[in-house]
């Protein structure tokens, strides 16, 4: 086990690029769990339970969005996407699948390790955060949990992060740059592709009907102000 524990699922089917990963995620404190394809990297994370995923889109067994959903049915740890894909319909898939963020081949390594400690900050519960109550959602900030209605909502880090904001802010507009900046960093202020996606999932989530077969008030929490950026009215 590396330096604090920090193990990271890294899944590529190419051996240069796991050979790489290894070092440079040995080097920051990490031990890296290969796996070089969809099933095996499913196996691993149920044994080890990573802290996080750094996952390859083409696969021999499949793709990169199949881990990322396999890994969402039981786990909200941060993943990564890596490929040489750069096209936005591919990135978009990869993130409604779960994904966290997407780091196209080739990849600065300061870039990459940048991009996955952001990902376990926003990850990790904060300490001395209050229960908040919107709608009917009941949002603890410490413990990263959303119920509706008493029935706990799976949100990633990046959606519960842009939920968090929002509620921090609620009633206040939000610009993209403004939630881009605060829930990934300065590196994303001009993504609002992905801004958008995260904020779809979002939605679909708060607004998915209980198990009476209704929708709560939570449908009507985020607003669009079209071309600016969003607020939370509730």
């Amino acid at each position: 086990m590396s330096a604090g524990g920090r193990t990271v699922l890294v899944v590529d089917d190419e051996r240069q690029i796991v050979r790489a990963l290894r070092v440079l995620l040995r080097d920051a404190g990490f031990e890296a769990l290969p796996a070089g394809g969809v099933e095996e990297a499913l196996d691993l994370a149920a044994l080890h339970a990573p802290e996080a995923a750094i996952v390859d889109l083409m696969l021999p067994d499949g793709s990169g969005v199949d881990v990322c959903r396999g890994l969402r049915e039981w786990t909200q740890v941060p993943i990564i996407v890596l490929s040489a894909v750069d096209e936005e319909s591919e990135k978009v898939r990869a993130l409604e699948a779960g994904a966290d963020d997407y780091v196209t081949k080739p990849f600065g390594p300061d870039e990459l390790l940048a991009r996955l400690r952001a990902a376990l900050r926003r990850a990790a519960p904060a300490a001395d955060e209050p229960v908040l109550r919107v709608g009917d959602l009941e949002i603890d900030l410490a413990d990263h949990r959303v119920l509706r209605a008493g029935e706990e909502l799976h949100l990633t880090p990046i959606e519960f992060g842009l939920l968090r904001t929002l509620v921090r802010h609620r009633g206040r507009l939000l610009t993209h740059s403004a939630l881009l900046l605060e829930v990934w960093g300065a590196a994303y202020a001009d993504d609002t592709a992905t801004l958008r996606t995260h904020i779809a999932n979002l939605r679909r989530k708060l607004e998915a009907p209980g198990p009476d077969g209704t929708v709560g008030r939570s449908a009507r929490l985020i607003r669009t102000e079209t071309g600016v950026g969003y607020r939370l009215v509730g």
